[in-house]
């Protein structure tokens, strides 16, 4: 077990209708043939973590002018970043005691809208940013063509980044803290499992959106690129939980942002 520290950093928060968390979440009935459409909240958030061997970045959140233009205005329509200008990454960093030269190194979950938007702080740095080929691949395709998805936006990654790929389904870059493969909600979703002082700690990232993906309930089409891969995923990620007694943190869901401002050690 390492001796390091997560530190939250908080992006604000993203609307969207929850049928795109959960999938079915509202369906017509005989009994209710119209049914009243929910729009659900849910955090957007990075972590620092403070290891012995690098100041490490999970994720970069949403671009602060994501309501301005840099989304697309339909995309933002449907997933409303709406208050990204207010918790600006360097802004947060500072008020988390960290700036943004003080990242040694980047973790790209995927490259989704909502995810890697704060990549462009690091480009024409030796920074390393991890993400997995799979990822950088597609990202590339969806932003190009009118395949592979909508919520890629080519301006967030297409920088000058000192591009660290992942191959493989788990590496482990640093003591104590691995990269694990969890295609599903994208081709080249990574998630973290650390091992520190204050226990093991699971972060499945958009695996599970909230809670009630993580427990089986899959996310919407719009959010999940492969099924039959999702559900290997959350399979591998259930195994991981139970063999280290880890601690799971889901990519949007209140509570586990909630149980981060309380610290892991």
């Amino acid at each position: 077990m390492v001796d390091a520290t997560v530190h939250l950093i908080e992006r604000g928060h993203v609307r969207a209708d929850a049928n795109h968390v959960v999938e079915g979440l509202t369906m017509a009935t005989a009994s209710a043939p119209e049914p009243e459409s929910m729009r659900g909240e849910g955090p957007v958030y990075n972590v620092v973590i403070d290891h012995p061997e690098a100041t490490i970045l999970w994720d970069t959140g949403s671009h602060p002018e994501a309501a301005d233009g840099h989304w697309p205005g339909a995309l933002y329509d449907e997933f409303e970043h709406y208050d990204a200008d207010e918790y600006r990454l360097d802004d947060q960093l500072e008020a988390a005691g960290f700036g943004l030269g003080d990242i040694d190194a980047v973790v790209a979950t995927h490259l989704h809208i909502d995810h890697a938007g704060g990549l462009r702080h690091f480009a024409g740095t030796d920074v390393p940013v991890y993400v997995h080929a799979e990822e950088l691949k597609h990202a590339y395709y969806a932003a190009t063509t009118d395949e592979g998805g909508e919520l890629y936006v080519k301006a967030d990654f297409d920088h000058d980044l000192n591009w660290r790929l992942v191959h493989c389904d788990r590496v482990a870059p640093f003591e104590d803290l691995e990269l694990l493969h969890l295609p599903g909600h994208t081709p080249g979703l990574l998630g973290v499992l650390m091992h520190l002082e204050s226990g093991s700690h699971l972060f499945v990232g958009d695996q599970a959106d909230v809670r009630v993906n993580y427990e089986g309930a899959p996310l919407g089409a719009k959010l999940l690129w492969d099924r039959p891969s999702w559900l290997d995923s959350l399979r591998w990620c259930r195994d991981l939980e139970r063999r280290h007694d880890a601690t799971v943190y889901c990519g949007h869901d209140p509570e586990d942002v909630e149980r981060l401002r309380e610290g892991l050690g």
